[in-house]
């Protein structure tokens, strides 16, 4: 199937490791010109000369904090400047620090929000002329399985990333007239720094090593395994591309079939 990306322009967020990293790759693969961003200039550097050997499309970086308001206004105008426009935009952050409702105060909060919401919105807002006069715009909004089923002991995330699933939902009725579709891609347990992360703090808190609560986890996922990020970056360059044209607004987990909620 040609999912004809070839010379489509996309923004993705957070692409200097992990979901984001993944997602890049796939799209410079099918032969999209993609902006790489994050906070880290030295691996951003690093991924853009990895993917320049793919032999696909254009890749350029940014740095950019995207907690920040001017950061975002400058990576979009870099996008331009170096890209020609916006065709594709994929959302995505690091998650919110784990913890129960009593561990966190106003200023947590307020990070999660502006991290993992704000940015979403902010990032939309200053991309949104470019997706629209494309009249085929995609926004991907990369969230987790917890828009599903909420995560025991990540309430910051469960929280914000039900947030950006009303947003999709709204936003896929309003910029419908104008050719741009919405989706929300939850991942369950894929193997990254993060999902490490969040296994060795239930590891130090049980006393097992991470790799016994790796074990545990994977027991509770019917494929029995964490998922590769490559399997989710294949998901989100489908909803990126000419291949999909007739959904919009939806939610889809990546999950090995984790999550039994309905």
């Amino acid at each position: 199937m040609d999912l004809n990306l070839q010379g489509k322009v996309a923004l993705v967020v957070a692409s200097s490791q992990g979901l984001g990293k993944a997602v890049a790759k796939a799209l410079v693969q099918e032969g999209a010109h993609v902006m790489l961003t994050s906070r880290d200039e030295r691996k951003l550097k690093d991924v853009q000369q990895s993917f320049e050997q793919l032999g696909g499309g254009k890749v350029a970086y940014q740095v950019a904090d995207i907690t920040k308001k001017e950061d975002i206004q400058a990576l979009v105008q870099a996008t331009r400047d170096q890209l020609g426009r916006i065709d594709i935009l994929v959302n995505n952050a690091g998650g919110p620090p784990g913890g129960t409702f009593e561990d966190f105060e106003d200023e947590q909060w307020q990070q999660a929000f502006e991290l993992n919401l704000l940015s979403y919105i902010r990032l939309i807002r200053e991309a949104l002329p470019d997706l629209k006069a494309a009249q085929s715009g995609r926004i991907i909004n990369i969230a987790s399985s917890s828009i599903k089923q909420p995560i025991h002991g990540l309430i910051l995330s469960n929280t914000f990333r039900l947030g950006i699933l009303g947003l999709a939902k709204s936003l896929a009725e309003e910029l419908a007239p104008h050719g741009v579709l919405v989706h929300t891609i939850g991942p369950g347990r894929i193997a990254t720094d993060r999902v490490a992360s969040l296994d060795q703090k239930k590891a130090d808190s049980l006393g097992m090593t991470r790799e016994e609560v790796a074990e545990q986890s994977k027991k509770a996922i019917p494929l029995e395994r964490y998922g590769d990020p490559e399997e989710f970056a294949k998901v989100a360059a489908f909803f990126a591309s000419d291949a999909c044209t007739y959904m919009t607004g939806g939610a889809f987990l990546v999950d090995g079939g984790m999550v039994k909620a309905i």
